[in-house]
């Protein structure tokens, strides 16, 4: 993949400027509050989403994603937390850091193996299940908004706050229909905090919000280097390694689910396995510099795109933005109603949400159904990485069910007195079973042949189960042949030699045979004759 930072011929510059801007403001409550979650300071989750935004824009495998601070993997990191500062003060801190490092390293680590390419293999159905699930829970994320002190608003603020929230979505929604020159979504945001702000409204803001939750605001500095500070023992590792393991999984399938949808949508196609290595290299330096790492975003990231961004500008011109904010523009982007971002992000949730499910409802295979409530709901009930995984596993087993009913086997004798299987549909483990009961041993002649044009040898349980057919053929006296084997199937076989005793012969009729036999003097004598060309197998 050509690396640019803006190719005029994928968007223009002023979609890529403006689309980042409106990123790094839905960016400021969406880290402050995961921060929340997390148990660490908002500076921390703002550090983190500009860190984990600048460096995947630059390095990623995906232009126009965006990646910050998330929830799912923030959920991890609040156990992670806890512990640490059971054994001292601030330490829950410095352990976050340290196990970020060791996040990053397996991140990487799998890009340089080339395993993000993987997720390519995640079927459709749990593609609109993950999409779907994750787009009730954008919107379940964003009813917390409407809640001071731990109370639902009511009254007149309640209302304040629905009224400012359908502007937003209103502005958003005709805008684009009179004209595609502005910014839909950062123009209802300044539209709706220029009312908000003139027109007196009692409503929560960024300021509001933050204070609410304990911090002051988002004024702060550049962050620093500093090596995390901790024991570095056995113990230390073995105590952040498990914690690791699940952020770097969880940060993976995120961020490469993401990839996926931002791919059908452009109709252009990411590399997972760049993405992967930026990723672990985000968290390595967010790991070194204080912020709380993080992974792709799915919200922002359809804000950007759906803004007409297509290229890395707009991922960094949104981290840089934040850092401004930080910096210089934290006044400012604190007066922004929080109803303003929560339109913005409900917005979102339309754009997310596959609609097209209901469509396809009686259309598609029951159990692809079943599979896509199945996702949504374990992505609302637990997260991402379990509902996806739970997914494929459930696809998996579907498919391999499916195809163990396919293999079928025709039957004759030919004139010679040799009976013929001509086997259909795949051998596997699924299979075997039913491939088994296909064979009358007791009743068949003394030369069988097994005939696999139709179908393949996949996996090592269908080499014992020809294993196992054989011996009982050599039991009653009887010699098994296998005809029409694939090349791969062939090598397989030959790999497996040490379990599945076999003999590679030249067939005059079919080019390739292997004949099982055991290790006698009329296996032998058979064996012999078949590769000389006097026992004619002739269908």
């Amino acid at each position: 993949m050509k690396y640019t930072l803006f190719d005029k011929s994928q968007g223009t510059l002023k979609d890529e400027i403006f689309s980042g801007l409106t990123v790094a403001l839905a960016l400021v409550p969406e880290a402050v509050a995961f921060a929340f979650v997390a148990g660490v300071s908002p500076i921390v989750g703002l550090y983190g989403a500009f860190m984990m935004g600048l460096i995947t824009s630059l390095l990623g495998g995906r232009p126009g994603m965006i990646s910050g601070a998330t929830g799912a993997m923030a959920v991890v990191m609040v156990s992670l937390v806890s512990e640490g500062n059971q054994l001292g003060e601030g330490m829950g801190l410095q352990f976050l850091f340290a196990t970020l490092l060791l996040t990053g390293l397996i991140q990487a680590g799998a890009g340089l193996l080339k395993l993000g390419k993987f997720i390519r293999m995640v079927p459709h159905p749990v593609m609109m299940g993950f999409v779907n699930g994750l787009a009730i829970v954008i919107f379940l994320s964003q009813l917390g908004m409407f809640k001071t002190g731990g109370e639902w608003l009511t009254g007149t603020t309640l209302y304040y706050m629905l009224a400012l929230v359908a502007l937003t979505m209103a502005i958003m929604f005709f805008l684009p229909k009179l004209t595609k020159k502005v910014p839909a979504a950062l123009t209802a945001i300044i539209v709706v905090s220029l009312i908000a702000i003139f027109g007196g409204f009692e409503t929560a803001t960024v300021k509001s919000f933050i204070v609410e939750r304990g911090g002051t605001g988002i004024s702060a500095g550049l962050p620093t280097f500093a090596v995390p500070s901790i024991p570095f023992t056995l113990d230390t590792l073995l105590f952040i390694l498990p914690y690791a393991a699940i952020l770097a999984a969880i940060g993976l399938i995120e961020s490469l689910m993401t990839l996926n949808l931002i791919d059908e949508i452009t109709e252009t196609r990411g590399s997972g396995n760049q993405e992967s290595i930026a990723q672990g290299a985000a968290n390595i330096v967010n790991g070194f510099f204080g912020g709380m790492g993080g992974c792709a975003m799915i919200g922002q990231s359809i804000i950007n795109i759906k803004g007409g961004a297509r290229n890395r500008l707009s991922g960094v011109v949104a981290s840089l933005a934040l850092l401004a904010f930080i910096l210089f523009g934290a006044e400012y982007i604190e007066m922004v109603p929080i109803a303003a971002l929560v339109g913005v992000m409900f917005m979102v949730v339309i754009g997310t949400f596959s609609w097209g499910t209901f469509k396809v409802w009686n259309k598609i295979p029951a159990t692809d159904t079943i599979v896509i409530v199945l996702v949504t709901g374990l992505t609302v009930i637990f997260d991402l990485a379990i509902a996806v995984v739970a997914g494929v596993i459930v696809s998996a087993l579907v498919f391999a069910w499916e195809n163990a009913l396919r293999i079928r086997a025709r039957k004759f004798v030919d004139e010679k007195g040799i009976k013929h299987y001509e086997i259909f549909g795949p051998l596997f483990f699924g299979s075997t079973q039913l491939f088994m009961s296909k064979f009358d041993v007791a009743n068949d002649p003394e030369e069988v042949i097994i005939d696999f044009k139709d179908s393949r040898i996949a996996d090592q349980s269908a080499i014992e189960a020809i294993n196992k057919l054989d011996e009982k053929y050599l039991r009653a006296g009887k010699t098994l042949h296998l005809r029409h084997l694939s090349a791969d199937c062939v090598r397989l076989i030959r790999r497996a030699e040490k379990i599945c005793e076999v003999n590679v012969l030249e067939d005059p009729n079919y080019f390739v045979a292997i004949d099982t036999y055991k290790a006698s003097s009329k296996a032998k004598e058979r064996a012999a004759a078949t590769a000389s060309g006097e026992l004619a197998f002739k269908h």
